[in-house]
C-alpha cells in the first residue's frame, strides 16, 4: 500500500528546521526549477524523490532519496570522515547510453513520456515505430527515436508530423511551454540564503503584498495562503477517517472562512448592509475535499469580518500595522474561547488548548469523553518528553518527572501492543489535526499572537492517543498515568478543567 503522511508533516519539518538552524526557503511556485539553479550555482547534487529531476542538465546530478543506504554508514579515508551510500544520477552517462542522445532532448522526452500534451494514440506511433512494447520498452523507443535529432525544434517539428495539420500549432505551443519547466528559472536562491532577499517571477506577477512574499518564502506562511491567493482554490488533504462520514476537513470550515475573508479583503460585516447583498459580495475560494471515496469540488465562501476588526476598514497588505491585540481578539473570536479561559495554560500550548476547545465545539459527531482525556494526556506526555530529554546540562530535573516518564515509557511497551482499530476514534481525532491545522494557518497570518505548540516534540503522536483511548475505555485508572510526577498531574488537571469549562 500507499504512505499517507501525517496532515502536520511539513509544519513540523519546518520547526524541526529551525530548532537545528538548517536555513530553508519556501518557493512561490514549483519549485523545481529555483533547485535546479541553485543546485547549478553550488556545483550540488539534487536529493529528492522526484524523477522530474532526471531531465534537468544539474553539473552535480541527481541523487533519488530512496537509493540512500541510511543504514550502512561507512568508513570514509581522510579528513571526509564516514558517508552514506548513494546512487548519483548522471545525464551525461544516461545518454551515452542512447547513441548520440543530445541531453537537450531529454525535457521533451519528460513531456511526451508525462502524456499530459500528446495524445496516447500519436504517442504509440513513436513506440511502434521504435518496434518495442512494454513500459521500459516503450521509454527506451522513444529515447532511441528522438536520438536522431540533433536538437530539440528539429524533434518537435518531427512529432508534429504524427498530428493532423490543424493540430500542429497548437500541440507546439503546448510542447514548448512544458519544456520550459525543465530550464533553471532566473531567481537567485542564493541571494535569500545569503542577503535574506528571494525574488522569482511569480512573486513579482502575483500582485501580493511585500510582508506576505517574505513570510511564504520563510515558511512563516503555508503554502495553502499563496494557493487562496493566487488560485483562489486549495486541496485539502485526505487522513485515516471515516469514508463513510463527511471530510474531517469539514470541523475546520469555519477558521478556513475567517482566513479567506483576511486574505480576500472579504466586506465587513454591518448593519446597514441586507444578509443577502453581503453574501453577493463575498469572495469565493474552490477547495478540493473528499464526498465519501470521491474527491468533490466544493466553493465556500468567505466570512465576513467583525466590524470591530481593524476599525471597519481593512486590507491584507495593512494586517501586521493592525493592533496585535485586535489580531488576537480575531483569533479567540474564531476558536471560541476568551484569553481568561486561557491564562492558567503554559503559553506554547495556548493555541492547542483553544483548538481543542474548538473541537469539543464543532466535531460532528461529538467528542467523547475519553478521546478527549486520551488527547490531553498525549499532550501531557509530549510536554514530559520535552522535560526529561531536554539536552541542557544546566537544566534541572526534578526526580519525580524521571520516574514518572520511565513508567510511562514502561506502560507504552506493554500497552501499545497491536491495540484495536476504532474508526470513529480515528475519525474525531483527525478532526482535531485539522483544526489544529487551520488554527496554526490563521495564528500565523495574524502574526502568531499565540505562541505556536511545538509540534516536532510529540504534542501529537497517532499511535499513543489511540492507545491512550483504547484502554481508558477498559482502564479508567490509565488517567493517573503520570501520577509520579505532581507537575504533570496538575498540568493534566489545568488542561482538563479549562477544556471542559
Amino acid at each position: 500500500g500507499g504512505r499517507l503522511p501525517p496532515l502536520l508533516a511539513r509544519e513540523a519539518f519546518l520547526q524541526a528546521l529551525r530548532r537545528l538552524g538548517v536555513p530553508f526557503v519556501q518557493c512561490l511556485a514549483e519549485a523545481d526549477r529555483d533547485i535546479a539553479g541553485l543546485a547549478n550555482r553550488w556545483g550540488c547534487p539534487v536529493l529528492s524523490l522526484d524523477s522530474d529531476f532526471c531531465a534537468f542538465d544539474l553539473a552535480g546530478g541527481y541523487c533519488p532519496l530512496s537509493h540512500f543506504q541510511w543504514q550502512s554508514l561507512a568508513a570514509g579515508e581522510g579528513p571526509r570522515g564516514c558517508y552514506v551510500p548513494a546512487r548519483c544520477f548522471s545525464v551525461a552517462k544516461f545518454c551515452g547510453h542512447f547513441g548520440r542522445l543530445n541531453k537537450s532532448l531529454l525535457p521533451l522526452f519528460a513531456v511526451l513520456n508525462g502524456n499530459d500534451y500528446v495524445e496516447a494514440a500519436a504517442l504509440e506511433a513513436f513506440v511502434c515505430k521504435a518496434g518495442k512494447r512494454g513500459r521500459h520498452g516503450r521509454l527506451r523507443g522513444l529515447l532511441l527515436w528522438l536520438a536522431q535529432f540533433a536538437e530539440p525544434g528539429e524533434a518537435v517539428e518531427g512529432v508534429l508530423k504524427y498530428f493532423k495539420k490543424h493540430q500542429r500549432e497548437e500541440v507546439r505551443e503546448l510542447l514548448c511551454t512544458a519544456m520550459q519547466d525543465y530550464a533553471p528559472s532566473d531567481a537567485n536562491l542564493e541571494d535569500f540564503f545569503q542577503k535574506g532577499e528571494y525574488e522569482c517571477e511569480a512573486g513579482r506577477n502575483s500582485g501580493l503584498p511585500p510582508w506576505v512574499l517574505d513570510a511564504l518564502a520563510r515558511g512563516k506562511l503555508a503554502p495553502f495562503i499563496s494557493d487562496v491567493l493566487m488560485l483562489r482554490s486549495t486541496f485539502l488533504h485526505v487522513q485515516v477517517e471515516n469514508m463513510q462520514r463527511p471530510s474531517a476537513h469539514s470541523a475546520a470550515l469555519p477558521i478556513r472562512r475567517v482566513i479567506y475573508g483576511l486574505l480576500l479583503n472579504a466586506p465587513q460585516n454591518t448593519e446597514a448592509a441586507s444578509p443577502s447583498k453581503q453574501a453577493n459580495e463575498l469572495p469565493v475560494v474552490c477547495e478540493f475535499d473528499r464526498l465519501q471515496n470521491t474527491l468533490k469540488k466544493i466553493f465556500v465562501q468567505a466570512a465576513s469580518l467583525p466590524t470591530d476588526f481593524c476599525d471597519g476598514h481593512f486590507s491584507l497588505d495593512k494586517l501586521m500595522e493592525v493592533p496585535m491585540s485586535c489580531r488576537l481578539m480575531l483569533l479567540l473570536e474564531t476558536l471560541g474561547v476568551k484569553m481568561t479561559l486561557l491564562e492558567s495554560i503554559p503559553c506554547h500550548l495556548q493555541l492547542a488548548v483553544a483548538v481543542t476547545c474548538y473541537w469539543i465545539r464543532c466535531s460532528e459527531p461529538k467528542v467523547k469523553l475519553h478521546q478527549l482525556k486520551a488527547l490531553l494526556l498525549m499532550i501531557v506526555s509530549g510536554e514530559l518528553h520535552s522535560i526529561t530529554s531536554d539536552p541542557d546540562p544546566t537544566l534541572v530535573r526534578a526526580e519525580d518527572d524521571s520516574i514518572a516518564y520511565n513508567e510511562f515509557l514502561k506502560w507504552k511497551e506493554k500497552n501499545l501492543q497491536n491495540k484495536d482499530f476504532d474508526l470513529d476514534a480515528a475519525h474525531s481525532f483527525c478532526q482535531w489535526q485539522c483544526c489544529l491545522q487551520m488554527g496554526l494557518c490563521l495564528n500565523q497570518l495574524l502574526g502568531t499572537p499565540l505562541s505556536e505548540p511545538d509540534l516536532s516534540s510529540r504534542l501529537y503522536n497517532g499511535t499513543l492517543v489511540h492507545g491512550l483511548y483504547q484502554e481508558l475505555k477498559s482502564t479508567p485508572s490509565v488517567e493517573n498515568l503520570f501520577s509520579s510526577s505532581p507537575k504533570m498531574t496538575l498540568l493534566y488537571q489545568v488542561l482538563l478543567n479549562t477544556v471542559e469549562s
